[in-house]
């Protein structure tokens, strides 16, 4: 992978100057910021490849960079939300507000540097916010999803799920990686998956003649898309 530019914004000098250098350590062009607004117009100015978003900031919270970020850029940045806080109701919100991944304070340089590369390789930057595979289409900006040009009103988990099938189609999904990308280290009690899986089919396939959610026995999902 050549490259990335990043845009680390993270107002704890200490671990910004850490988290720094080991992303330029690993030949990644980085540009930095403290302060959310100042961070905001940074990210407007010049779109980076990945966005490396501390939640807690003075100016305007990661929460708030976010969402402005996707309403206001012409195409979709990829961001990694970083935070002290691990319960689950907070992803959600990160995830609401547009953050792409998740990572909780402490971390090792390693994984973040893992996850900004896998980032950049599966969403694209530069990206166009609409997704279109087949009959399928999805806004990510906008959080909405359409089969065949009808709109399909999907609660936020389902939705997210269909999001990463469809990035990651053709491949399946392992139940574990789905698992990862939607709840991190913590996820919901029994079967974190089950009910969200039956809710994304009741809408995506169950009004239509053919089912495009398919179960690969032994692994997870994958959409089978003509």
């Amino acid at each position: 992978m050549p490259p990335l530019h990043v845009l680390l914004v993270e107002d704890h000098a200490p671990l910004r100057e850490q988290v720094a250098a080991a992303l330029r350590g690993a030949g990644h062009r980085v540009s930095e910021a403290a302060d959310g607004r100042l961070a905001l117009q940074q990210a407007l100015d010049e779109l980076p490849d990945v966005l490396v978003l501390d939640l807690g900031l003075p100016g305007l919270d990661g929460l708030q960079v976010c969402a402005r970020l996707r309403a206001q850029a012409a195409h979709h940045v990829p961001v990694l939300m970083l935070t002290a806080r691990d319960a689950l109701p907070d992803k959600l919100q990160g995830f609401a507000a547009g953050s792409d991944d998740y990572l909780v304070k402490p971390f090792a340089a390693a994984e973040l540097l893992a996850r900004v590369q896998a980032l950049a390789m599966r969403r694209g930057a530069g990206q166009d916010y609409l997704l279109r595979l087949g009959p399928l289409a999805l806004d990510r900006r906008a959080g909405q999803a359409w089969r065949d040009d009808q709109a399909l009103t999907l609660p936020p988990t389902p939705l997210a799920i269909l999001r990463l099938l469809m990035e990651a189609h053709p491949r399946a999904l392992t139940r574990s990686e789905l698992i990862r990308r939607l709840w991190d280290d913590d996820p919901p009690d029994s079967d974190p998956l089950r009910s969200h899986i039956h809710s994304l089919r009741a809408v995506l396939d169950r009004p239509f003649a053919t089912a495009l959610l398919k179960t690969v026995h032994g692994l997870g999902f994958r959409l089978d898309l003509p």
